[in-house]
């Protein structure tokens, strides 16, 4: 039993064996490490500890740790062993399944250098900065420790090359989530989304995962010019869904219809009998239609215009003119107003030429006048 003990002990490692050991001591640069079966201790140079660089060697491993080695170089009084070097070898074997898989794993961005982050995964995997999120990042420098989700977009064992995208994740998770949206929506529902950007023509709005448009002329019940005069960019709105095309991935929605109606509480804004400002909209051959609210119009029939006859209602009015109206009559379920101008009309105009009278009542009436002074003088 001794014997065999002593040739346990004596048992003579070469490059490339594998090796069990417990670590002894950390020092600044290296670890060293009671290895078994064998009288020699072994070093592991700090180079040698993991794929990543390390800047101390008790940032890597810990006295009494059990760890598996690979025999570098035989020396007459040390063996120089490897760690990154098993777990590499173990870390691609793993990694490949993962890649052939499609895995998503959770990992720790262990550094911040020039164009990306790193990752220890047994093998140094890096992260391009196009490959780290959906949007433009400035600024890595607060993502060294944290854990993010991972999915392999390039390996290559020969050239030690490991890619990694978290990019890849978030559009996954994104596209299954506008999928789950589009699967859930219908005309009508009144939803709550963020608008993501404008453009001339109007506004997309998130409403989970997928954008919708907004089109300028279901922005408000006023007129827009430009949607940035109505809503702006990460701005929260209710919006109602018109039309939901799932081939072509396309939604319509609209603000305006979320909002209260211009003819909305109409009765208390324009009652009957009362005095508003308005702007001619419209000329008609009966009448003028005025814009006393915005998206509120009424009409004042020609008959309402002016106290004298007038043909037609160009002859006194013109597009974009302002008035001032009077509200004869409201019908909320029709949403229509009667208004009238006339009344405003200056007094001086009430009686013109137009209402001068007939030339043979003037002369009637002058003789009438006179007829009794004359037969006066002839007495």
């Amino acid at each position: 039993m001794s014997e065999d003990m002593n040739q346990v002990e004596v048992a003579n490692y070469e490059a490339g064996d594998r090796v069990k050991g417990q670590v002894t001591k950390v020092e600044e640069k290296q670890v060293i490490v009671n290895i078994e079966n064998s009288k020699l201790d072994g070093i592991i140079p700090i180079s040698e500890l993991s794929s990543l660089h390390v800047e101390k060697a008790d940032d890597a491993v810990s006295e009494g740790e059990e760890l598996e080695l690979e025999v570098l170089k035989v020396e007459e009084e040390a063996l120089i062993l490897s760690k990154r070097k098993v777990d590499a070898e173990k870390a691609w074997d793993k990694l490949h399944d993962q890649y052939e898989n499609g895995e998503i794993f959770e990992a720790e961005v262990k550094d911040v250098v020039k164009g990306g982050l790193v990752v220890d995964l047994g093998v140094r995997g890096f992260v391009p900065a196009s490959l780290v999120e959906a949007h433009f990042v400035e600024d890595f420098s607060d993502y060294k420790g944290r854990s993010l989700s991972f999915k392999i977009v390039e390996l290559d064992k020969e050239k030690n090359r490991l890619i990694l995208s978290h990019r890849a994740v978030i559009e996954a998770e994104n596209s299954k989530k506008k999928q789950d949206t589009l699967g859930s929506l219908d005309a009508g529902q009144v939803l709550e989304g963020t608008v993501q950007r404008l453009t001339d023509f109007g506004a997309f709005v998130d409403i989970g995962g997928v954008d919708g448009l907004v089109h300028i002329s279901q922005l408000s019940h006023e007129h827009v010019e430009k949607p940035s005069d109505v809503v702006q960019e990460g701005q929260k709105v209710q919006v109602k869904v018109l039309s939901v095309d799932r081939d072509n991935e396309r939604i319509s929605l609209s603000i305006k219809e979320t909002l209260p109606g211009p003819w909305s509480d109409i009765e208390e804004k324009a009652p009957k009998g009362s005095t508003l400002e308005g702007v001619v909209k419209r000329l008609v051959s009966y009448g003028a239609f005025v814009e006393v609210f915005p998206g509120v119009e009424g009409l004042v029939h020609i008959s309402q215009i002016s106290h004298r006859h007038i043909g037609t209602p160009h002859e006194v009015l013109q597009e974009g003119q302002e008035v001032k109206v009077k509200v004869l009559d409201v019908n909320v379920e029709e949403q229509r107003l009667s208004l009238s101008m006339k009344e405003f009309e200056p007094k001086e105009d009430q009686f013109d030429d137009d209402y001068e009278l007939p030339e043979e009542s003037k002369g009637f009436q002058l003789g009438e006048l006179l007829g009794d002074k004359l037969k006066n003088l002839k007495n």
